[in-house]
């Protein structure tokens, strides 16, 4: 025998893919290999060691030995490298020189130097690790089923310890073979795009398909499309003026037929609160302790934002907490001189062995103070759940959180929901759910080629809201009011539910005469009066205008365009008048198909090279307070997919850093921007006080988060 253990190389022969099959004895290695050799038409490589062992055992030689290992490696090679040359395509190995290495040092505690040299050299594209989970069978030549558990442990443990690239497949065989398959397809796509078989595994694991991978990449290279600005949505125009009367007769209609729906509210809630300290984390890293004064930094920093936290120090909710801990861990604190009790009260407020507050969720920070305790906005949420977003005396709230961050919580909500609970006469679930892992996007450098951090991975970072889509279009609810975790409001409960409820009232009117539409336009009964009154119904309600061409279709294709309009998830957003806050703002677009519609749209989305589009982005007269009312299923109670009303033109490149290389990053069209792009969308204003975000903790020492 020829005693070789160099693996034929790739580009030695035809650039095939070679696919190692690997695991314990009788976990169907042999029938997955010939399954894929059969269903791609090329050779697999068939055990050496089989047809050797029974040879000697046949011959009288006796049964394996420490001695076969070498021999058996050296026939496998031979039969792998020969297979290699006839190959289409694919090479399934029905085993390797690692699957030797293993048994000789689980059956003799030893492998030769030159077996483990060799099977840690060897390459393949990718190892199917094949389960447990199917019957052992004896065939004269295996050893005990026993202890099957531990040595698949091991044969998973030696892929790992030599960085193989391997995917474990489970299931009856044709469940395998289907899996496989389609894991050997991506493969192939991923290693076509120049990713290697490392990269497919990242790829795999996050269950991010292929054709999202390769779409990100074109969008880097080809940029995205900006919205066309054509005027901003203003009052009569684009946005809905109400009286105070027609606001209350929503909300009654609203309270009236609420019961014959499910209600829930939708809270983003995962969201750090680094930024909200921001200009802290900055005093505490340049601040030159002992050399300087405080006062002295806020001039050379011109740092207002530092001497307004300062001053209304006393104010914050958490004041009277971190001042008691300030006092434990400094005795003589009371006797300190002013500025050192700033920055160790600031040092403290930060410290990540004490309150640690830019690295946990704003939702569970202290932001309201009461006579009786200190509030936090997940809180307030639910005093606001209880009492608009509720049917039959049960409400619901959903979370979007982080996983590591869900049992803190769970803490706050588990002590304040009985109380509330009583207070608005409704029992409240809370429900949480977690941005998906297939919605992070990959990052590239600054030449667009995927990037890698210090270990040679490919990065990933998550989607942004946009990505939460996903949760929202997996809730079971008729009706959700959304809102950010932020926006909340100190006493006055009645006044925000009032709107909100006149928010849901106008949402539930139009769903009521769109659904009726519907029907009419089902039963294919048309008259020119009724297509003329839906016509009117959506360019006075729903700000839709059908051009000319409408007009020449026939009866059968006018009913299929307006079904197709009409059929769509609903959203009713609360605007309030613009007085300088970031973020987006309601405006008339040109989409590409050159209609018109109404989107809410952020700075980042417009040509800030073009003095018009500049003009007409300064000229908006509201702002967009994410403040919303959604209806998420159509007039036959089926659920929309909310996958399929997304603008996928409409995302954003943002530019970051990675351990201080910069990188760019794709960040999935926004919830209420992009993701509802070709939503039905009804803009209306809103009074000021509705809105009260805390983009940073000064914000709450606005009037609005302070006690009256």
């Amino acid at each position: 025998m020829e005693e070789n253990l160099e693996q034929l190389s790739k580009s030695g022969a035809s650039p095939i893919i070679k696919i190692a099959i690997f695991g314990p004895e009788s976990t169907g290695k042999t029938t997955l290999a010939t399954q894929l050799a059969e269903y791609y038409k090329t050779v697999w490589v068939p055990e050496f060691a089989r047809d050797y062992l029974q040879e000697k055992l046949d011959s009288g030689r006796g049964i394996c030995d420490i001695d076969d290992m070498l021999p058996i490696a050296y026939g496998q090679t031979k039969l792998e490298n020969e297979s290699a040359l006839i190959a289409n395509k694919y090479l399934f190995c029905d085993t390797n020189l690692l699957v030797t290495k293993v048994f000789s040092e689980l059956y003799y505690n030893f492998c030769d130097s030159l077996l483990d040299k060799a099977a840690r050299a060897h390459q393949y594209d990718l190892f199917f690790l094949t389960d447990i989970d199917v019957p052992w069978e004896d065939d004269g030549l295996r050893d005990s089923p026993e202890g099957r558990e531990t040595v698949f442990e091991v044969f998973k443990q030696s892929l790992i310890d030599n960085k193989k690239p391997f995917i474990t497949i489970s299931g009856n065989k044709e469940t395998r073979l289907k899996k496989a398959v389609a894991i050997i397809e991506d493969l192939t796509k991923a290693l076509q795009m120049g990713f290697t078989s490392l990269d497919f595994l990242q790829i795999y694991e996050h269950s991010i398909p292929l054709e999202k991978i390769n779409k990100q990449l074109a969008i880097f290279n080809e940029g995205i499309l900006k919205s066309v600005l054509v005027q901003p949505a203003t009052l009569n125009d684009g946005i809905l003026k109400l009286s105070e009367a027609e606001f209350g007769q929503k909300a009654t209609f609203f309270d009236a037929n609420k019961n014959a729906f499910k209600i829930k509210k939708f809270v983003p809630a995962s969201g750090a609160a680094s930024r909200m300290f921001k200009f802290l984390t900055t005093f505490l890293n340049e601040f030159d302790f002992g050399n300087e004064t405080i006062n002295a930094y806020i001039n050379r920093k011109k740092d207002t934002e530092l001497s307004l936290f300062i001053v209304g120090m006393d104010k914050f909710s958490f004041f009277e907490e971190v001042d008691k801990k300030l006092k434990e861990i400094y005795p003589d604190f009371n006797s300190l001189n002013r500025d050192y009790k700033n920055y160790y009260f600031i040092k403290t407020l930060l410290s990540p062995e004490y309150f640690d507050f830019a690295n946990k969720p704003k939702g569970i920070l202290p932001f309201h103070k009461y006579p009786t305790h200190v509030a936090t906005p997940i809180e307030e949420h639910l005093y606001e759940c209880g009492f608009y977003a509720a049917s039959n005396n049960q409400s619901n709230l959903h979370l979007t959180v982080s996983d590591n961050h869900q049992s803190q919580f769970e803490e706050i909500i588990e002590k304040v929901k009985g109380e509330i609970e009583e207070k608005s006469n409704t029992s409240i679930e809370v429900s949480y759910s977690y941005q998906k892992k297939e919605t992070d996007t990959i990052a590239v450098d600054l030449k667009n080629k995927p990037f890698r951090n210090e270990k040679g991975m490919l990065v990933f970072r998550p989607g942004g809201h946009g990505a939460l889509i996903e949760n929202l279009n997996a809730i079971d609810a008729d009706v959700v009011f959304i809102k950010n975790i932020d926006n909340v409001i100190q006493n006055n409960i009645q006044q925000i539910s009032f709107y909100k409820k006149a928010l849901g009232g106008i949402l539930l009117e139009l769903q009521h005469q769109i659904f009726g539409y519907l029907n009419e336009l089902d039963a294919q009964e048309m008259t020119v009066e009724k297509i003329s009154e839906i016509l009117f119904f959506l360019k006075k309600e729903l700000n839709v205008e059908l051009n000319d061409d409408f007009h020449k279709f026939k009866l059968k294709n006018q009913i299929s365009k307006l079904k197709e309009i009409l059929n769509k998830p609903i959203r009713v957003c609360g605007m309030v008048k613009n007085e300088g806050e970031p973020g987006g703002g309601p405006f008339w677009v040109r989409g590409t198909n050159g209609r018109l519609s109404l989107q809410i749209v952020e700075t980042s989305q417009v040509d800030l090279s073009s003095k018009q589009q500049l003009k007409i982005l300064a000229s908006a007269t509201h702002f967009n307070p994410v403040d919303l009312v959604c209806g998420l299923k159509n007039y036959q109670g089926e659920k929309f997919d909310l996958r399929q009303f997304i603008d996928p033109n409409s995302g954003f490149i943002v530019h970051k850093n990675h351990a201080g290389i910069d990188l760019k990053a794709y960040e999935l069209p926004g919830l209420w921007n992009g993701a509802m792009a070709n939503w039905l969308t009804v803009f209306v204003e809103v009074p000021l006080f509705t809105f009260n975000p805390v983009k940073t903790v000064n914000d709450l020492l606005k009037q609005a988060h302070q006690p009256l």
